[in-house]
């Protein structure tokens, strides 16, 4: 069946009956024989009965007898050649009940056994045919900032410090690798056993921001700043009240961002957080206003300088200025071809 079907094909038992065959239902049967003595077992007055015709002196059926007199029912064409399969078969020979009972305590019966999947079976055949009977190698998760698996050690000892490192590793070796799922559970399950660790908090926050889940996602992030400061967090924890629509507090996370004198990277990613949630509210040429110092040439272009610039060209297009638009995905496309649906927009606008 295709995926996204909502039928199944028909089964091979679906037109069988569910129940015991029911009876032929015709005249003169109880059941598909006749029932001797019995009123469901005659015809009609006037009618046919099995084995028997009107022989037109009141309707009463023709009666035969056997060689010692006794009334004789004329067979079914089904039971005449049911006798005669019967007379074909030779006799069949008698049964010895001990060995009959020796059999069947002899018999064994077959137990299937789950041996797991054939994949790693098959997987390891396809490496040795290559030449390599060496296993692969294990892909190790990069090793946190020492000061992370300093408070882990700090707040749960040693044994248990070293464990929670290598997992809290593993959470962040997820999130790279776009697992957003697997590094919040992980980060949850760490967040609960240390508590007072900023980073388990921060990880959540980020794998819950990945998956749409905003207000978890601030809870986790605001929960990481108050333990330690990153002012790299920022910028996530306005575009996360952004999604909510909550505009006044996008202002105030963007009022803390500038306060923070973070980097230039940081200050970008803040800029178009709150220019955003102005188009948002419709206030489009307030949100090019606020996006103005990011249309100066940096010597050196950089990933968020591109991504700045594609803002402000959307920003242009949504306020009917296909010119300036046009101009600023020129400048995106100069510098990075690739560079997400850029030469899409483009092409909607006529270039």
């Amino acid at each position: 069946m295709s995926p996204g079907s909502n039928s199944r094909p028909p089964r091979r038992d679906d037109a069988r009956s569910s129940g015991p065959r029911r009876p032929s239902g015709k005249p003169g049967t109880s059941g598909g024989k006749l029932g001797s003595g019995s009123r469901a077992g005659k015809p009609a007055a006037g009618g046919r009965g099995r084995g028997g015709t009107d022989d037109r002196r009141g309707g009463r059926p023709d009666k035969r007898s056997d060689s010692r007199g006794r009334p004789v029912t004329p067979m079914t064409e089904a039971e005449r050649r049911s006798k005669a399969v019967k007379e074909r078969r030779a006799p069949r020979a008698p049964q010895d009940p001990d060995v009959e009972r020796r059999k069947i305590e002899g018999r064994t019966t077959e137990q299937w056994i789950d041996e797991g999947t054939v994949r790693g079976e098959a997987t390891g055949a396809a490496r040795r045919a290559a030449g390599d009977d060496a296993p692969p190698a294990r892909r190790v998760a990069k090793p946190l900032d020492p000061e992370v698996a300093a408070e882990l050690t700090e707040a749960l000892g040693s044994q248990r410090g070293a464990r929670l490192t290598e997992r809290l590793a593993q959470a962040s070796e997820a999130l790279d690798r776009e697992r957003f799922q697997e590094a919040r559970r992980i980060a949850t399950a760490i967040s609960k056993e240390a508590p007072s660790v900023s980073a388990a908090h921060e990880l959540l926050g980020l794998a819950s921001y990945r998956l749409g889940l905003y207000k978890q996602a601030v809870s986790a992030l605001e929960l990481a700043q108050e333990l330690h400061s990153n002012p790299a967090l920022l910028p996530v924890i306005a575009d996360c009240q952004r999604a909510q629509g909550r505009w006044a507090a996008v202002d105030r996370v963007w009022t803390e961002i500038k306060g923070a004198s973070p980097s230039h990277e940081i200050m970008a990613e803040g800029r178009m957080v709150a220019a955003g949630a102005l188009a948002d509210q419709g206030e489009l040429r307030a949100a090019l206003e606020l996006m103005e110092p990011a249309t100066k040439r940096p010597k050196v272009v950089r990933d968020f300088h591109l991504r700045q610039w594609y803002v402000v060209a959307d920003l242009y297009d949504r306020t009917g200025d296909p010119i300036s638009a046009r101009r600023w995905f020129s400048s995106v496309l100069d510098f990075d071809d690739e560079f997400g649906d850029v030469r899409d927009r483009l092409r909607g606008l006529g270039r």
